[in-house]
């Protein structure tokens, strides 16, 4: 598990090789991580886009944005933990992942970005 805070919010983040959905055969490798986002501040964020850079060790690298995460924009109160499960294809064995969450402080407005830390992706069997 790697860790990230950024003004008071703290990303956790666990990915895990996913192999009962990938298919090496036909390059398709299926990885899910799991990302905790907790408030450490004294105020009300909200979760508004997300900026992914994707990296596989084939030399392929994607950039994903967008709103949310899972179809969501979570208000995150003080001392609260938002969750969520998502997952990412690769055409190889190994990668990794990053990037920032864009966030708005509710009692003033301000919009800032909360870095996402780089995780691998690498099945166990590769670690051995």
């Amino acid at each position: 598990m790697v860790t990230e805070i950024t003004e008071g919010v703290k990303v956790s983040v666990e990915a895990i090789y996913q192999p009962e959905y990938s298919n090496p055969e036909n390059e398709h490798f299926m990885f899910a991580y799991k990302i905790t986002i907790e408030n450490m501040s004294s105020y009300n964020v909200q979760l508004l886009r997300r900026h992914w850079f994707i990296f596989d060790s084939n030399g392929t690298h994607r950039e994903v944005e967008g709103e949310g995460v899972i179809g969501q924009q979570p208000l995150i109160t003080p001392g609260e933990c938002y969750e969520y499960v998502s997952g990412c294809n690769l055409k190889s064995d190994m990668g990794s992942m990053q990037g920032s969450y864009q966030m708005l402080r509710e009692f003033d407005g301000v919009i800032f970005d909360v870095i996402i830390p780089k995780f691998h992706l690498i099945p166990d069997h590769k670690l051995n």
